[in-house]
């Protein structure tokens, strides 16, 4: 699971504006077709990690694959059945905040054909919206 070797600080501020477009990360870098957001939202390390695993799995040997987001803010949770108050929550899991435009996920070496379904299977791994994007357009 993606997470931080080190932060300075272990609790963040939860409340960040998720609206507006991505402000980098919006072009092509690394491989010949992407993932794009088309929604803002927060996109945990566990849904990173399941759209890794498919996009891994379809490609079997063939293929290079990058993550162009990393999840770096820690989101805090009381336990369950706990009275209020008593200070912030321990950190309960890390998550990526994502704007629309944001590239996901780049491939190389292999067709549109099996890039489109590839993205297709992890498109439905995560809570948002997406498009596939190539060098072309």
């Amino acid at each position: 699971m993606l997470m931080p070797k080190r932060v300075k600080y272990r609790k963040t501020h939860t409340a960040q504006r998720i609206k507006g477009p991505s402000k980098r990360g919006t072009r092509l870098a690394f491989g010949d077709y992407g993932l794009k957001a088309l929604e803002p939202r927060w996109i945990t390390a566990r849904q990173i990690e399941a759209c890794r695993v498919t996009i891994v799995r379809y490609l079997r040997k063939k293929g290079k694959i990058w993550i162009r987001i990393f999840p770096d803010k820690a989101i805090t949770k009381h336990p369950a059945e706990t009275r209020m108050g008593k200070g912030k929550g321990a950190p309960d899991f890390w998550v990526a905040v994502v704007h629309p435009g944001r590239i996901l996920f780049e491939v190389e070496g292999l067709d549109a054909k099996d890039a489109k379904e590839a993205f297709t299977r992890a498109g439905h791994k995560l809570p948002i919206l997406t498009r596939m994007v190539s060098r072309e357009n």
